[in-house]
């Protein structure tokens, strides 16, 4: 998966200078082998500026005429450049719905029975998905108010992995999420519920408690694919009803 996202853009222009920057907190090194990090764009047919807007001309092109993409990248053995990512976390679906997972994940995180979630998509899926570390103690007690039979004796591990508790906790997600005034593209249409915290010594968090989403993806790749797995049955049982 994280291969198949690579996008090659082919090799450096001739009219333009590329260089890589690190972006320390995504484990991004452009001295590192493959070399990654933000890339930077400095040439005469570079753009000057945003047209009466200096704060942002200032922020997107620094005092020595690089400008920051926002993209991140990685070259590879050839030469060419592949985008591997992006610096501010804003991508598109593969249907064009523009997606800032940081919102998505800020109003979700309002929800009760969450403790942590993290919230991913590309552009070579059409919704998201989500990794959700509930509260252990108000989940064990929503599971008990719901009045859901067989949950009195699990665990909760054995909570976090059961299917039911998996749905009753997507639609809580839901509610939260459209009473954040999250449009339906935004709601994950699957999650896995996981009992372990995201944190900085297990490195899925920075020294600053920013989510290091690259981090996320590795660990988390097979339950992601799943997901996705899951939701591409679903649609096809549904198709096939349908006909």
């Amino acid at each position: 998966m994280l291969q198949s996202q690579l996008y090659t853009v082919g090799a450096p222009q001739p009219a333009f200078a590329l260089r890589l920057e690190a972006v320390p907190d995504m484990d991004y090194d452009p001295l590192g082998n493959p070399p990654r990090g933000e890339v930077l764009v400095k040439g005469d047919p570079l753009f000057s500026g945003y047209y009466k807007d200096e704060d942002e001309t200032r922020k997107a092109i620094d005092a020595d005429g690089w400008f920051h993409t926002g993209d991140v990248g990685e070259l590879t053995p050839g030469g060419a450049l592949c985008i591997i990512d992006r610096k501010k976390n804003i991508f598109k679906l593969s249907q064009g719905e523009y997606i800032v997972v940081e919102k998505i994940e800020n109003v979700l995180d309002d929800c009760p029975l969450v403790d942590q979630i993290w919230v991913h998509g590309s552009r070579f899926e059409s919704c998201l998905v989500a990794v959700v570390v509930p509260s252990k103690r108000r989940l064990e007690a929503w599971v008990q108010e719901q009045g859901a039979n067989g949950f009195a004796d699990l665990s909760f591990d054995e909570l976090c992995r059961d299917s039911q508790v998996r749905r009753m906790l997507q639609k809580e997600l839901e509610g939260t999420g459209k009473r954040g005034g999250l449009k339906s593209f935004e709601l994950p249409k699957a999650i896995h519920l996981e009992s372990e915290c995201f944190t900085v010594d297990n490195e899925l968090m920075t020294p600053t408690f920013e989510l290091r989403r690259t981090q996320l993806l590795r660990k988390y790749e097979p339950q992601v694919e799943a997901l996705y797995e899951e939701l591409r049955h679903k649609a096809e049982k549904s198709t096939s009803k349908q006909a």
